[in-house]
């Protein structure tokens, strides 16, 4: 397995381009299951879960062919309707062609996902929105079988405001005649970012990005090119990167929209953000002030870069404290700042981090794509050398991110072991 070796402790200086939402393209690649003619998806970022949704594509029937950025979606051969265990388990995302096939087929049987490191991420509140819209649900060898006879018009309303299960109802919905609404939708820009490829369709979506979501669906949806947002988290963790280490960074393509309660929380660090011309820019003090967050749904902090503002906390002037309010076992990662000489006490939910002048390099894990970003925050701002191992965590959420940090001045390299 590979490896990152840092050498820490140089600011973050000059510019880097944000890369395509992962959170964003993977519903939209799975979304062209809707339709048999092609799509063309560009700013698709190059990531092993990326790679896996095309793997699942391919098993279902579609042909993909990607070059650079840009990815086709053309008819191969009838779909067909369950999707199997081996690609299922690497990616908790792969629930999301229910919503297609559900519509298109009437079926859909898809093997259930693993575990998470991160907490329980529950596929009863996807079933119980299809339950509510005709569908019926059966439990097959581990597998989840959907089954409709006809999808109907109707209203759905979320005990919470779940990305995935909202996603797999807009999909469910664009295809289905008539009007589906959803209450207690998610609010992401990847949920808007959706609506617009859907729109582009055919279907009409309308309201995506508040509270009430209303699809009114068709027939018949058409192949089309879209473009894939920015990806936030991946400009939070450069941002924080950046904080961490006292640096200046100018960010490409990031959406300032899309991550204000990050922004304000840095900016209350004492770091000036401040929106340019196709960007952001961050200039950042050599150690922030406190500043405590609880994570929430969009459009409050997310709780994917609570682990990086932990570690950009580590070197504060004081206390502060986080509450993850999303899932309840994401401070895994704690424990391995600690070895860097971090203080942090954690208490269910809540985490206090006491600020140390100084982090010393260590050898630390990864157990999750955002607490492995975390590490390298921590390790680019600290003393000596970092080596953090499981990387392959990182790389499910991280374009080859050890490239980008090297062309703005950090010491990193990865060494495959």
């Amino acid at each position: 397995m590979d490896k990152f070796v840092i050498h820490g402790g140089k600011p973050l200086r000059g510019k880097v381009r944000v890369n395509g939402s992962k959170n964003s393209a993977l519903p939209i690649l799975i979304a062209t299951l809707l339709t048999d003619e092609t799509c063309v998806i560009d700013n698709v970022p190059n990531l092993r879960d990326i790679r896996t949704t095309y793997k699942l594509l391919e098993e279902l029937g579609k042909k993909i062919t990607v070059k650079g950025k840009t990815v086709r979606i053309e008819y191969h051969r009838k779909l067909k309707t369950k999707a199997p265990y081996d690609l299922v388990k690497q990616m908790r995302a792969s629930i999301l062609v229910a919503g297609p096939l559900l519509a298109r087929f009437g079926k859909a049987r898809v093997s259930l996902p693993g575990g998470c490191a991160i907490g329980l991420r529950p596929i009863d509140i996807h079933s119980k929105a299809f339950e509510a819209l005709g569908a019926e649900t059966a439990n097959a060898g581990g597998d989840l079988l959907y089954t409709a006879k006809k999808i109907r018009s109707g209203k759905v309303t979320f005990r919470f405001a779940s990305v995935g299960a909202t996603e797999n109802v807009m999909t469910l919905a664009a295809a289905t005649p008539g009007e589906i609404t959803i209450e207690n939708a998610a609010r992401e820009p990847e949920i808007e970012d959706l609506a617009d490829f859907l729109n582009k369709m055919g279907a009409t979506v309308t309201g995506a990005g508040t509270r009430r979501i209303r699809i009114r669906g068709a027939e018949t949806l058409a192949g089309v090119r879209h473009t894939v947002i920015a990806d936030r988290i991946e400009t939070g963790t450069l941002l924080l990167a950046c904080g961490a280490t006292g640096g200046k960074l100018t960010l490409a393509g990031a959406v300032p929209d899309h991550l204000e309660a990050v922004i304000e929380s840095l900016k209350k660090s004492g770091a000036e953000v401040k929106t340019v011309k196709g960007g952001l820019e961050i200039c950042a003090p050599l150690r922030p002030r406190p500043v405590s967050i609880r994570t929430k749904v969009h459009p409050g902090f997310p709780t994917d870069l609570q682990a990086p503002w932990m570690a950009y906390m580590c070197r504060a002037k004081g206390k502060s404290r986080v509450n993850e309010s999303i899932f309840e076992r994401r401070y895994l990662h704690a424990a391995e700042l600690g070895r860097l000489g971090a203080r942090i006490r954690v208490d269910g939910p809540n985490a206090v981090v006491d600020g140390v002048p100084i982090l010393q390099g260590a050898t630390i894990m990864a157990s999750d794509i955002r607490a492995g970003a975390a590490l390298i925050i921590a390790g680019l701002s600290a003393q000596g050398v970092t080596e953090i191992h499981r990387v392959y965590h990182i790389d499910r959420g991280y374009e080859r991110i050890e490239r980008k940090l090297r062309s703005v001045g950090a010491r990193i390299r990865r060494v495959a072991a």
